[in-house]
């Protein structure tokens, strides 16, 4: 199935008909459901406004399609058409599933953290100059009316109107905003930069899988592979030996750093995003900036005292950027971790205020680290001047 990444970068997503192919269609949803009895039922399903089935944790050789649906030309092959490079892997693959009450709209957001990645106009700019790294799906079994978007807000700020709306009432429909309409089947595929809408979670049946293809990709375990067909099989193992090759580059890179080598940093940087442009290595610089730091919570000394908050966060990988998660810490020793976030402080420093900020529409509350926009006349040859002599 051919797309226009064109579509893609103008309006923020676009639907794909018949995602799901009519004959497979019956399949998928009778071994979902028994991946949903699986998981506990209807006690589960009542645990929560918004259930979410994880497929991977509970796959077996009978139920393998649920997983192998994201390797299909219609998903990852349309995915690996719009993301800026063709080595692109299966990230999260879940279910999101109807609550056994009526629980009513959830809030407007962009799936954007600003202290897990970067101010959201450097996202949007690295995107318009290099194609996405990371993008969304939600392709319904049964129709499906509940996402909502506003169309093109992944290119741009919030509106005063937006902002307005958001803080008065986060749980309605946006200016301009449109719901997008998806038959069993389809498919829509998405930047997670647009504002977008669950705009009912209710007792009517829905049976929609959410989830998505990185260019970066980390699994734990491949376990559940072992009940999937040998190419799907391949597929994992591979995405698996490409994740040790970014870990390896990452640490690349990082270690460039703490000895003052520029060359050897952008060459790291270019193994791990080839032809990235100067927006695209600023913003894996952040990247790289944020992993640093979690190095060095990791390392320090006093962790076990540490605010429950921040060693949580530390605990966490979060793979659509390149925080490998607390096993990745492990490379460095204590010294080299607080060598390495020295070097960084001065851009972190450049990425926050001195009081806390807040824009709506974020999936995160005040904080110190900006929001939107990125400092002034600080790029990449400002970082590595920054790291001194």
């Amino acid at each position: 199935m051919k797309v226009n990444p064109r579509q893609l970068l103008d309006d923020g997503y676009i639907v794909i008909r018949e995602c799901v192919p009519r004959e497979q269609l019956d399949s998928l949803r009778n071994h979902y459901e028994t991946l949903v009895k699986r998981q506990g039922g209807e006690s589960w399903l009542a645990a929560s406004a918004q259930p979410r089935l994880e497929a991977d944790r509970l796959v077996d050789e009978t139920t393998a399609d649920t997983v192998e649906i994201w390797l299909h030309e219609n998903t990852l092959g349309v995915s690996q058409q719009l993301l800026c490079h063709p080595e692109a892997g299966v990230t999260r693959m879940w279910m999101m599933c109807s609550p056994t009450d009526d629980h009513g709209p959830s809030n407007w957001h962009r799936d954007v953290h600003p202290i897990d990645m970067a101010p959201l106009r450097a996202l949007q700019m690295d995107m318009v100059e290099n194609m996405p790294r990371y993008l969304q799906w939600n392709i319904p079994l049964y129709d499906d009316d509940v996402f909502w978007v506003v169309p093109g807000s992944h290119r741009r700020l919030n509106t005063d109107a937006e902002n307005q709306q958001l803080l008065d009432d986060p749980r309605v429909p946006l200016p301009d905003s449109i719901p997008v309409e998806l038959k069993a089947g389809d498919g829509v595929v998405y930047s997670n930069f647009l504002l977008h809408w669950g705009s009912n979670y209710s007792k009517k049946l829905r049976r929609t899988l959410h989830g998505g293809h990185s260019i970066f990709t980390y699994y734990q375990d491949l376990v559940f592979t072992e009940s999937l067909s040998p190419a799907a099989r391949e597929a994992f193992e591979g995405w698996g030996r490409r994740s040790a090759t970014l870990q390896n580059l990452t640490e690349s890179a990082l270690r460039a750093i703490i000895v003052r080598d520029a060359g050897a940093y952008i060459e790291a940087l270019e193994g791990i995003q080839p032809g990235a442009g100067e927006m695209g290595k600023l913003v894996l610089t952040i990247f790289l900036c944020k992993a640093a730091y979690h190095v060095h919570i990791l390392k320090r000394s006093d962790f076990d005292s540490l605010p429950d908050e921040v060693r949580r966060r530390a605990g966490e990988e979060h793979m659509i950027t390149l925080n490998w998660g607390p096993e990745f810490s492990n490379r460095f020793s204590q010294v080299e971790a607080d060598a390495l976030w020295k070097r960084f402080e001065t851009l972190d420093g450049k990425l926050q205020g001195d009081e806390e900020c807040f824009v709506p529409g974020f999936q995160s509350g005040p904080m110190r680290y900006f929001f939107e926009e990125m400092p002034s006349n600080f790029g990449l040859e400002e970082f590595i001047g920054s790291w001194g002599t």
